[in-house]
């Protein structure tokens, strides 16, 4: 019940959209995404994050909450509440927001400069940016640390579900001014399926294995409303300013 009370305080102090854990889906294989980062503020789990380069974790924008003190990103994980020999927790060092997120939906799309370099092993690597579109109907991967029901606390266990890429005209029809087809990607999915929820945020969304989308925004109300996409940051249209930051 700690937990819980931790993390929904964690997750209402967070700016911007409506933070995204797998709700439904299954247990992911440990260790099968070595990508995977869990962002975490005093030891507790926020967000999920990509390892892209040795030294760069990349995110959402609105999982930045320095007011909770120094950021650790933890790589290698499966449970995430166990001190796994895989594991290696290293601290932020600089957090580079996009300079066009004004908190909200917006360019919603973080990198995270570690103080150290990762170690590189079978558990933990990294994942390319981008090659290549997606298009409407494509299966892709979500996969987190969030919650796994709608009113539940985060799993300790990396789960994972399939969602659907949704047609960008659908998109903007729902989701109107929120969604721009720019450099967002919005997926449908099936309760069967589950798919992205609260805690779930700045994680991937991997197509033909490959990364193409970081989890933004879900209904405020309900992260199951079938009725409501859910929206992911599209990886493809920032990859210049990834690469200049990461170069600077």
């Amino acid at each position: 019940m700690i937990c819980c009370i931790l993390y929904v305080f964690l997750q209402i102090s967070l700016t911007g959209a409506a933070e995204s854990g797998i709700v439904g889906g299954r247990e992911a294989k440990p260790h099968s995404r070595p990508y995977m980062v869990s962002v975490q503020y005093r030891g507790v789990h926020s967000c999920g994050g990509i390892l892209i380069q040795r030294d760069f974790v990349l995110t959402a924008a609105h999982c930045k909450n320095e007011t909770w003190g120094s950021c650790t990103v933890v790589l290698g994980a499966h449970d995430i509440t166990k001190k796994e020999r895989t594991q290696q927790r290293i601290e932020v060092d600089e957090y580079f927001a996009h300079p066009g997120f004004t908190g909200q939906y917006e360019y919603d799309i973080m990198l995270l400069k570690l103080k150290k370099k990762a170690k590189l092993s079978k558990n933990v690597k990294t994942i390319g940016l981008p090659e290549g579109k997606t298009s409407a109907n494509m299966k892709c991967a979500v996969a987190g640390w969030g919650w796994t029901t709608a009113h539940d606390c985060p799993s300790n266990v990396l789960k994972e579900a399939t969602e659907n890429i949704e047609a960008t005209s659908n998109c903007e029809n729902i989701w109107q001014q929120y969604f721009n087809s720019d450099h967002m990607i919005c997926t449908n999915f099936t309760k069967k399926s589950g798919g992205i929820c609260r805690g779930d945020s700045g994680g991937p969304l991997i197509c033909k294995n490959k990364l193409q989308g970081v989890t933004a925004y879900t209904s405020p109300e309900d992260c199951t409303d079938l009725s409501y996409p859910h929206v992911f940051t599209k990886v493809r249209f920032f990859i210049p300013w990834i690469k200049e930051t990461m170069k600077k």
